[in-house]
């Protein structure tokens, strides 16, 4: 029996078994910039904010984002009856801590740490909060080193990738670190081990690399720019740490690519972070930051406080928060397992594969990725194109619904515009079906109307 569509139900709700909440009498206007002064019915009140939310999009049909839009009904029965349970007050909810103690546990051993049973970890807002507190610990551990060397500790730089998502550039901003942006080049879109140490130097706190980048959904090399890095201690004595920022591809690759070497296999990697709300099949938001053992992280980043009962470590950028989304990623791990997101991940690079060749096939686009990695991949307009570009493709296909980003890359590969489709689980061979029917429908009506353009834009 397929599921049935929540938001059509709570509307017959709404519209059949409480017709009175249908009032013919004309509501207020919604407040934007007071309080209203008094008290709204509980029931018209929320009538006016879903009427106005049935304006967003659809989110099943929102294929810019990685993030999780599809759960079962008992992992929404779960979030929904422990949000109002606060993740740090550990005394009064102890299974909620040891749940997110286990989920530690478990990444810790997908990842291939040396002793699982000294990783540390913890939850998050998301990857954005955990990149963060990976980036302050390879800070944090640099100083220390400096000072114990008698050395300054005034300039730190991290090295990475244009490519890299906007929180490592907050990151930099923030935590004032000196930002080295390895930049694209044509045809290579994310950060290699060719011309890496270049950006090096012994005021380097690390090296960040991507598993799943978001500008096209490739891996990058983490094994060979680990190699790159120890020819580099070799010659130089500098010890540069790797973290990799696994926020999509860390719940993907350890179920269908179990060859590749990203994780705790390669010593140089200090510490990951991944987003349990995208592959991990939970809402946002919910991110992990592990560290491959104990000394990895600095013990004066880690604070203890006891006023909220017991005595409490806490290493997070927040600090009240809902337990709901820890409680549904230790369901998503015990409801899969690993057999359970082999199938599932690996039915969302299927039926990624099998988009990039059907749009591939359609003639005016050409594949940048193909879906390979993560299940997700960019294409642009085959060069010599003339009438239409990605960014008048995206903004048609937003008119049947479908939220398809179209984005320019960074310095270096400005010329390429291109499109991006993620591919996540709810998104059936049926919806795929319709994406390429509409695609095509709309590639051919743009085309019909660059033909009737006299003077046609010709793009890269």
């Amino acid at each position: 029996m397929p599921f049935p569509d929540t938001d059509r139900c709570a509307d017959t709700v709404l519209g059949t078994l409480v017709p009175e909440l249908l009032s013919p009498v004309p509501a207020p206007p919604l407040p934007e910039a007071e309080l209203p002064h008094g008290e709204t019915d509980p029931d018209a009140a929320y009538r006016m904010v879903r009427d106005e939310l049935m304006l967003d999009g659809n989110a099943r049909l929102n294929l810019a984002t990685f993030v999780t839009t599809w759960m079962e009904p008992q992992a929404h029965r779960l979030m929904s009856g422990t949000a109002e349970k606060n993740l740090v007050d550990k005394d009064e909810y102890p299974q909620i801590t040891a749940m997110e103690e286990r989920c530690v546990r478990m990444l810790g051993r997908l990842w291939h740490a040396p002793r699982p049973d000294r990783v540390a970890g913890c939850s998050t807002t998301g990857s954005s909060e955990a990149a963060m507190l990976g980036g302050l610990a390879l800070k944090r551990r640099w100083q220390q080193r400096r000072r114990a060397a008698g050395k300054d500790t005034a300039r730190p730089n991290l090295v990475m990738g244009a490519n890299v998502q906007v929180c490592w550039k907050k990151f930099a901003n923030y935590f004032e670190v000196e930002p080295r942006f390895v930049p694209m080049e044509p045809g290579r879109y994310h950060l290699t081990a060719d011309g890496l140490t270049a950006y090096c130097d012994d005021d380097t706190i690390g090296v960040v690399t991507v598993l799943g980048s978001t500008f096209d959904g490739s891996y990058e090399p983490v094994a060979d720019i680990c190699m790159a890095l120890d020819g580099f201690e070799a010659a130089t004595g500098t010890d540069i740490p790797v973290h990799v920022d696994a926020a999509s591809g860390g719940l993907v690759a350890p179920f269908l690519d179990p060859g590749l070497m990203w994780d705790f296999q390669l010593e140089r990697v200090a510490s990951i972070n991944v987003s349990g709300h995208k592959y991990g099949q939970v809402f946002p938001g919910v991110g992990w930051a592990l560290w491959r053992d104990r000394e990895a992280l600095p013990d004066d980043l880690v604070f203890r406080v006891n006023y909220l009962g017991g005595d409490m470590p806490t290493f997070t950028l927040n600090f009240s928060r809902p337990g709901s989304q820890v409680v549904t990623q230790y369901y998503s791990f015990l409801r899969y397992g690993f057999e359970g997101f082999r199938r599932l991940i690996g039915e969302c690079r299927s039926t990624a594969r099998r988009l990039a060749r059907e749009i591939a096939a359609m003639g005016p686009y050409e594949l940048i990725t193909d879906g390979s990695e993560l299940p997700a991949f960019a294409f642009r307009l085959a060069p010599g194109t003339a009438g239409f570009t990605v960014f008048d493709v995206s903004q048609a296909m937003r008119g049947r619904g479908w939220q398809l980003p179209a984005y320019t890359f960074p310095d270096n590969c400005r010329d390429v515009s291109a499109l991006r489709l993620v591919v996540r689980t709810g998104f059936t061979s049926e919806l795929a079906r319709l994406f390429v029917t509409d695609l095509r429908r709309t590639t051919e009506r743009l085309a019909r109307q660059r033909e009737r353009t006299p003077a046609a834009l010709t793009v890269g």
